[in-house]
């Protein structure tokens, strides 16, 4: 993963120490914490406090000396916790990351070049590739709409989450399904703090309807990788992965198409 920059790493490491002892599996902290860890450091306060949080939670590693005090195969992870309240958290370590082995499905690019000029950031674009190619529909088989995208609400039990979209769908027996979708580019990864976040979230929203939880993360060639991930046993499970490579009409291999219809 990434590194975050010093001041952040500094802040996270006095705010973890100021809690932890030998054997603990939660720390729990708040956001105030951080003003005052800058205090007692003498750092300048980052404008964006969120910002600090947010590196360690999906972008960034931990420092060295939080990373030490993980047991073998578990690791410190930050969680919601309330409203502007947050801990830290060993997990088993877990990751997901595209297949190398996996088939690539060619899929006509139906994405307008407007879009792919004016996308501000890798997750503002991955979104709309999926959205514009109907990825969702073709990995799910299912017709699905964009009900909204960037919603930040509220769970009871974690506070404040921001999904990056949400989809809504039905399948041919008119079972209707909510379907989170999380966006990950660059040096982002999928990990079971987003996935958790966004299941809790429509089991207390759409109590009766089928979750179906979806990452999708850039690969090279302009391929996008979807998983449908689940939580079992406090861990994130793939249930199925597909990777599909946005290509020009008049490039798709008419071979391949015959094979996937095979």
């Amino acid at each position: 993963m990434a590194r975050a920059p010093n001041r952040y790493g500094s802040l996270i490491e006095k705010i973890f120490f100021d809690r932890y002892r030998d054997g603990a599996t939660e720390c729990e902290f708040e956001r105030t914490d951080i003003e005052s860890a800058a205090e007692e450091l003498d750092l300048k306060l980052p404008k964006n406090l969120g910002d600090v949080l947010y590196s360690f939670r999906f972008r960034a590693s931990l420092p060295e000396q939080i990373v030490a005090t993980q047991p073998d195969g578990m690791e410190w992870i930050i969680e919601l916790a309330g409203r502007a309240v947050y801990k830290f958290r060993l997990v088993k370590i877990n990751r997901i990351l595209p297949r190398e082995d996996l088939a690539r499905i060619d899929i006509p690019d139906s994405t307008p070049e407007l879009i792919r000029a004016y996308a501000l950031d890798d997750e503002q674009a991955l979104l709309a590739i999926v959205r514009y190619n109907r990825l969702i529909d073709t990995f799910l088989s299912l017709t699905t709409y964009s009900l909204q995208n960037h919603l930040r609400t509220t769970v009871k039990g974690i506070g404040q989450i921001e999904i990056d979209e949400l989809y809504v769908g039905i399948d041919k027996h008119g079972c209707h399904y909510v379907i989170p979708v999380q966006a990950k580019g660059g040096r982002d990864q999928i990990g079971i703090v987003q996935t958790t976040q966004d299941i809790r979230f429509v089991e207390e929203k759409f109590p009766g309807l089928r979750c179906r939880a979806i990452a999708a993360q850039f690969m090279e060639d302009n391929t996008v990788a979807l998983f449908e991930l689940v939580l079992q046993d406090d861990e994130i499970k793939v249930v199925e992965e597909r990777h599909y490579k946005l290509v020009p009409a008049k490039k798709l291999d008419q071979n391949a198409i015959r094979d996937y219809r095979d």
